[in-house]
């Protein structure tokens, strides 16, 4: 008698974590299947829903997190990479989920990131004369170019950038300038290549609020408070 207790007792919790999976994953599709229809994407993004059992959550309505995976992105002609948002305190009836109806959805939170490759950064001071972009070992941004200087001509030079936040985007702007065999006034330099980089929000209505150089590029951050889905996707 026992054993079939014990029996009986497996099949049911692997019956519940079953359909605790399946719930998910239905879910996870359907946030997934959104954010690409909303947002054009090439293909869907991965989702993922934090917190376990997922179950006794959709029965309150209330999600933990979720994270979502995008990757590539474009936004006012600049291409991101590694675009990834985190929602906290989701709320969100699993009905709504399961039947694709987005009109309750909302999020306490959306906090999210993206890189901007120095590849991009590059292009994007091109036609000031800048040849390469990347971080140096000691995490300063360098960048590679040509000064023209009155008499002499194009002089190859090394700058130490700044990174800022303005309302337009993030602004690059020159800090330190080196020349072999030369003095380049920094004023004239800073009137050269000082760029910004059109970029103000990221998905979800996330507000910039922090960038910084990592390995691959600029990275972005920022945050959104009671975001309406329907709205941010």
């Amino acid at each position: 008698m026992r054993k079939v207790l014990i029996v009986l007792l497996v099949l049911i919790l692997a019956g519940l974590f079953g359909a605790d999976r399946y719930a998910e994953s239905r879910a996870e599709a359907e946030v997934a299947r959104q954010v690409a229809v909303q947002y054009r994407l090439t293909s869907e993004p991965s989702v993922s829903f934090g917190g376990f059992p997922f179950l006794t959550q959709a029965l309150s309505g209330k999600y933990d997190s979720v994270d979502v995976s995008i990757g590539a992105f474009t936004d006012q002609g600049i291409s991101l990479q590694d675009v990834n948002v985190r929602l906290e305190g989701l709320n969100a009836p699993l009905s709504d989920l399961m039947n694709g109806d987005a009109s309750s959805l909302t999020a306490d939170k959306a906090v999210a990131s993206a890189v901007i490759p120095y590849g991009i950064v590059q292009k994007q001071l091109a036609d000031r004369g800048v040849t390469a972009v990347a971080r140096s070992a000691d995490g300063n941004v360098l960048a590679k170019g040509t000064y023209s200087a009155p008499v002499v001509g194009e002089i190859p030079i090394d700058l130490t950038v700044s990174l800022r936040l303005t309302d337009e985007g993030v602004a690059i702007v020159p800090e330190k300038v080196a020349a072999v065999g030369f003095q380049v006034p920094l004023a004239a330099v800073k009137g050269m290549f000082t760029h910004t980089i059109p970029i103000s929000g990221l998905p979800f209505g996330a507000k910039i609020t922090g960038v910084e150089p990592v390995a691959s590029g600029l990275k972005v951050t920022g945050e959104a408070a009671n975001v309406p889905l329907n709205r941010a996707l």
